[in-house]
């Protein structure tokens, strides 16, 4: 008898420059377990599902982490760089419908700060 088993390589989870640390130190004990619940199903589960982790349309690679805890909704902006590493960028909680276009642009900044610097 044989045995298939897929092996998932497990994502990484880095962060550019201080703006997420930033948001974290800010945030309550209880969205800092969820965020780490977040990150744990992005670290280990192959295919995120958009619950957790979503596409930005109109960008180019560029993500957003969903966090809800209660009525509250919290974006952490990324990209991948290499497949595996996940790289982290701005976070904010989120108030309206309407993904604020500051935040988007600041997330767009700071990934191309990432690559150039990376790059060097």
């Amino acid at each position: 008898m044989s045995y298939l088993c897929a092996v998932i390589t497990e994502r990484q989870i880095i962060f550019h420059k201080h703006y997420f640390q930033d948001f974290y130190l800010e945030v309550n004990d209880i969205v800092k377990e969820k965020i780490g619940y977040v990150f744990r199903v992005i670290k280990t589960v192959e295919k995120v599902s958009e619950k957790f982790l979503k596409h930005i349309e109109g960008t180019d690679g560029l993500y957003e982490i969903r966090v809800e805890v209660g009525s509250n909704i919290y974006r952490i902006f990324c990209c991948f760089d290499k497949g595996n590493l996940v790289v982290l960028f701005n976070a904010f909680q989120k108030k309206t419908q309407k993904t604020p276009k500051q935040e988007i642009e600041l997330a767009e900044k700071l990934k191309k700060e990432y690559f150039i610097l990376k790059d060097k």
